[in-house]
């Protein structure tokens, strides 16, 4: 039987080790075929390059694997992917995206350029993957992630998924104890509390660097940032559709706009 076509991608770049390791999970389900940013995209959300010129060149970082580096987003990657180096050819099985260095979990998925290429690969159809370690090293060890990956991907391959859904997967860091299994579950009610630190260069002129801590709201446990914290590798079902569909009865009924 044919092989499944995987076609990977990423936001740190495609030299990233997260890149590298996901390559070799690949290698052992499928038929992998690469297109990745040439230079870090972490949080670039789901931009597209509309103003400016993007760049496809071929690249000889993985082994036996057909690569590009794209000087676009993580979007422009899977749509580069699909509508130029796979045009009128076999488009993938899956859509596979990291891993990341870095948490993906609650609001960061609106940020992520490693979910936006896995949106991306859901708006086409295609069943689609973003997965991140919460470790910002970068000598963060990925060993402990490479069988649940495996896994997960496989059972994507073998069981599908819902039209316009693609899983955002977290992996707790490296730690003594071994990971405890996978939770499926929503996502958590958290964000960043935002500072500005203000500055001066030695010219006197001023820029600002973004910091900030982050809040998290939720006590529930069946949230990513628990299933995190407690050691288990977190499974949240995304969707591209941001309809707030239990707000429309309550503007239909009380807002007085309708003449």
């Amino acid at each position: 039987m044919t092989k499944p076509l995987i076609l990977v991608s990423n936001d740190d770049g495609i030299t990233s080790r997260g890149i590298y390791n996901l390559v070799q999970v690949m290698k052992e389900i499928g038929d992998v075929i690469v297109v990745a940013p040439d230079s870090p995209q972490s949080g670039m959300g789901h931009a597209i390059t509309v103003g400016d010129t993007l760049r496809l060149d071929e690249s000889f970082v993985f082994e036996g694997v057909k690569a590009y580096e794209c000087s676009g987003t993580p979007a422009d990657c899977v749509k580069m992917a699909r509508h130029f180096v796979l045009l009128g050819k076999r488009q993938p099985d899956v859509v596979v995206s990291g891993i990341n260095h870095g948490s993906n979990t609650s609001i960061s998925v609106l940020y992520s350029g490693t979910m936006s290429a896995a949106i991306e690969g859901a708006i086409e159809d295609t069943p689609a993957i973003g997965f991140s370690l919460c470790d910002y090293s970068s000598e963060a060890d990925f060993t402990h992630t490479l069988p649940y990956i495996k896994k997960i991907t496989q059972q994507v391959l073998d069981k599908k998924l819902p039209a316009g859904v693609a899983l955002n997967v977290n992996f707790p860091p490296k730690r003594n104890e071994n990971i405890k299994g996978i939770r499926i579950c929503r996502q958590a009610n958290a964000k960043w509390v935002e500072e500005f630190d203000q500055r001066f260069d030695p010219n006197g002129r001023r820029y600002f660097w973004m910091t900030g801590n982050f809040a998290n709201f939720d006590k529930g446990e069946d949230n990513d940032e628990w299933a995190i914290a407690n050691n288990y590798v977190s499974i949240v079902p995304c969707q591209f559709d941001l309809t707030a569909h239990h707000a429309i009865p309550a503007l239909n009924n009380d807002w007085d706009i309708f003449g």
